[in-house]
């Protein structure tokens, strides 16, 4: 089992000046202790408009600060919104290719709508048809990054002419694709795309053997890959708060944590936003917690008491832990903190398990991804000679034809 860390990236009222500048910054710090610690993925989403829940609207830049940084934890977008009044797929492709190569081969390309309406409205999304542009622009996202040249699209949500979308990644022929997935059914959905699985919901060991069972049940009877490579995996986000005295793990980050569940609920649940004034910290001060505060959450407590629920995780199949600790007024040096700990006290029996785990998942999945490639339909190739050419716009007007010279290797052109 593989163990990541969770950027939302929260500001939480009352702001003062420089807060975003210091969240940001003690995030890098974060991720390079994650890096030095041997934790194996760190995972930025992107939002955009929601205040207070997540500050993280160009989680490329993030991203790439990380990747000048780092050294060998593998960087994940959790995830790129893909519907293209979001981002266009073209801008999306080259966006991770220059992160693949400037991270050397790091990138975890993830994807996702949202499903946030403060979100999808102000780009003018019908959240009946997020899904379909989604499937349209993962689609042609991984045909730019592994195609030369990019044969062009007709499609229902976008369309490109042909072009070379460079630069290309450096995994080829894309990097590994995820999904967001909030319920059992999305997590069907990307086993049979043959990608990924990041369930931003906080479920126990129970309810999670469940849901991987169905993936890889899924993903051995109907995956039809979507991308140019089958990537079979299920992550699950839990929160991390560690200390020889539970107690006071839970103090550190309980509030924390509940103010990052009650900023879920506001904006995608129970939530009235008025932009610019509502403050979530308000809201969440007059909802009693009596309504939904737990003895314990997974993830806070002794090492002893963490390392019970990671083995009851990895007992029930999840391949990877992502782990929230950035959230509410959780302070940086308790999290600096928790990450020494985990380094320490938690992560070396599930990194002594790792190579014999993954030796034999990959025997297992060898021939149900073989025959999922065989699945998928083959894409028509089409010589390159074949696809029009386009003139600058100064040709037909250029002033001194002297200077137009034809390249002899360029394919004729039919006129």
């Amino acid at each position: 089992m593989k163990f990541g860390l969770f950027f939302e990236h929260q500001v939480q009222r009352p702001w003062a000046e420089g807060d975003e500048h210091r969240v940001l910054t003690e995030a890098l710090e974060q991720a390079e202790a994650a890096d030095r610690l041997g934790f194996d993925h760190l995972w930025v989403v992107e939002h955009h408009f929601l205040e207070e829940y997540s500050h993280s609207s160009a989680p490329e830049v993030f991203l790439g600060a990380c990747a000048a940084r780092t050294k060998q934890i593998r960087l994940g977008h959790g995830i790129v919104l893909m519907p293209p009044r979001y981002n266009h797929p073209a801008r999306v492709a080259e966006r991770i290719a220059t992160l693949d190569l400037l991270s050397g081969g790091r990138v975890e390309f993830g994807t996702g709508t949202s499903g946030s309406r403060t979100e999808l409205e102000a780009f003018g999304i019908d959240p009946a048809e997020k899904q379909a542009m989604w499937e349209e622009a993962v689609t042609e996202v991984a045909e730019m990054m592994s195609r030369t040249p990019y044969p062009g699209y007709e499609g229902r949500y976008f369309s490109m002419p042909a072009r070379n979308v460079v630069p290309k990644p450096l995994q080829k022929p894309h990097p590994p694709l995820w999904c967001a997935c909030s319920r059992r059914e999305t997590i069907h959905g990307a086993a049979k795309h043959g990608i990924g699985a990041l369930t931003f919901s906080f479920v126990d060991p129970a309810d999670a053997r469940g849901w991987v069972e169905d993936y890889y049940r899924t993903l051995e009877k109907e995956c039809v890959p979507i991308g140019r490579r089958v990537d079979p995996n299920i992550a699950m986000v839990a929160p991390l708060s560690l200390h020889s005295d539970a107690a006071e793990a839970l103090r550190r980050a309980r509030e924390g944590f509940e103010y990052f569940l009650y900023g879920l609920g506001h904006y995608y649940g129970f939530g009235i936003h008025h932009p610019g004034l509502t403050s979530l910290s308000d809201g969440f001060r007059r909802v009693p917690k009596t309504t939904w505060r737990a003895e314990r959450y997974p993830g806070m407590g002794t090492p002893e008491e963490v390392r019970r629920d990671l083995r009851a995780f990895e007992a029930a199949g999840v391949d990877q832990v992502v782990f929230l600790l950035q959230s509410g007024r959780t302070e940086h040096r308790h999290i600096l903190e928790t990450l020494e700990c985990f380094a320490a006290e938690v992560m070396p029996e599930f990194k002594a398990r790792a190579p014999e785990a993954e030796a034999k998942k990959a025997a297992r999945l060898a021939p149900i991804i073989e025959a999922a490639m065989a699945r998928k339909p083959a894409r028509p190739e089409i010589p390159p000679h074949e696809l029009p050419a386009h003139e600058a716009y100064g040709r037909s007007s250029a002033k001194a034809p002297g200077l137009i010279v034809e390249d002899p290797k360029a394919p004729k052109r039919k006129r």
